[in-house]
């Protein structure tokens, strides 16, 4: 089909609305970027770095019910609520832990895969050309498990991934060691899966991307977004510090803060902001072979350019909450047992916010009633790993063109109907 030229205006400068900015240009279309801060600047800053293509099953699955109780009460685990904000939280919470199932599960996993399961190639295609090649790393992807039993508790997970076609080997205390020199004898049992990839700086990624896009003619527009501007139900342009910024098309790519706009769309968003964190060891005096999934603490140990960063857990707190100490606390304390030789010069710690919907799927797609929107928001946990392939099935609808996966599941409208 020949491509139809538009003026699109792309909210959100995270590795989403970069990757359909950089997309539409390459398409031939007009592109304007707006974001309030500098692109790479907020989640896709602080992410664990990780091209999670196995990453197919969502949080709430089988057993989480039951343990949801204890894991939010108990400062040992990888959740963090603060009680304050469970009154605005409960009725969220309520309709994500109805997925808590096995064939829920089953169904955003089948759902997910073709959008996740060639990030490594997303990824390499998206920076192909531009500064931006040298931090996207083929690597494996491990997860650590304290023992054999771990490893078969996890059973649903892995059974999952061997349906959908991921390659594992999994290697004892004694063969990890092998391959991983840095680590110590806290992990017993080691998954080692094949053909993953890791971005060795996500905010420095994004901002190349960036660049290259405005290489190619994007404009970068600095700016918080009121509303959207629309006449007899078509896009007419953003409202940005009481300015109207003319065109035909928007996407809204602002992750976690994306209900705001959407909702102004007639759109219904079960979208809640989730924290995640991270620290980083500068300088460190080992790096491991590989990113790594310490399954006990639920969070991923990322070589990274300079530093080690450990990401993950979640928190439900709001945005205006400030960031616990328990966080950081866990990720030393279980440093300590996985890299017991480990030493470095700094430390530096994040957090940041996760879009996460109820039913653990973006929503990828136009806009129903309204002409000329679209939105590319909600990947939850693998928002950089989906990035790339977000961007560019947003660029192939705007553009006249029809994405070579069922996009169905990610419909914007499936809760409007």
């Amino acid at each position: 089909m020949t491509n139809i030229t538009r003026n699109v205006a792309v909210i959100g400068a995270g590795i989403v609305g970069v990757s359909t900015a950089l997309w539409l240009a390459r398409d031939g279309q007009n592109v304007t970027l707006v974001d309030r801060s500098a692109p790479g600047e907020a989640t896709s800053f602080g992410n664990a770095g990780l091209l999670a293509s196995a990453a197919t099953l969502p949080v709430p699955g089988p057993g989480l019910l039951r343990k949801a109780p204890r894991m939010a009460l108990d400062p040992r685990e990888p959740l963090y609520l603060r009680l304050r904000h469970l009154p605005a939280l409960a009725p969220w919470l309520f309709q994500y832990l109805r997925y808590a199932s096995a064939s829920a599960a089953r169904t955003r996993a089948d759902a997910i895969l073709p959008l996740i399961g060639d990030s490594l190639a997303d990824h390499q295609a998206l920076a192909a050309g531009t500064p931006a090649e040298r931090y996207v790393q083929p690597c494996d992807y491990v997860y650590g498990y304290t023992d054999r039993s771990g490893f078969e508790a996890d059973r649903f997970s892995w059974d999952t991934r061997t349906a959908q076609g991921f390659d594992f080997s999994v290697m004892d205390r004694d063969a990890f060691r092998k391959y991983d020199p840095a680590y110590g004898d806290a992990i017993g049992c080691a998954v080692r899966m094949p053909n993953h990839g890791r971005i060795s700086d996500p905010g420095a990624y994004v901002k190349a991307l960036a660049s290259a896009a405005e290489r190619l003619g994007v404009k970068f527009v600095r700016g918080e977004v009121t509303g959207i501007d629309k006449e007899r139900g078509q896009v007419r342009g953003l409202c940005i510090a009481g300015e109207t910024l003319a065109c035909d098309t928007v996407v809204i790519a602002t992750g976690a803060w994306s209900k705001a706009l959407t909702r102004s769309l007639g759109l219904v968003v079960p979208l809640h902001p989730e924290s995640g964190f991270h620290i980083e060891l500068w300088e460190p005096s080992q790096t491991p072979r590989a990113p790594l999934m310490f399954e006990v603490g639920k969070f991923v140990i990322t070589p990274m350019d300079g530093r080690i960063r450990l990401a993950g857990m979640v928190g439900y707190g709001g945005f205006d909450a400030p960031p616990p100490e328990a966080p950081y606390r866990m990720f030393l304390r279980y440093l300590k047992k996985a890299l017991p030789d480990l030493r470095w010069k700094e430390t530096t710690r994040w957090m940041g916010h996760r879009p996460a919907m109820t039913d653990s799927l973006p929503m990828i797609g136009p806009v129903p009633g309204v002409v000329g929107a679209y939105t590319g928001f909600g990947h939850d946990h693998v928002g950089l790993t989906a990035g790339p392939k977000t961007g560019r099935i947003l660029a192939q609808m705007i553009s006249g063109k029809h994405p070579n996966i069922d996009v169905a599941p990610f419909a914007p409208g499936r809760f409007s109907r």
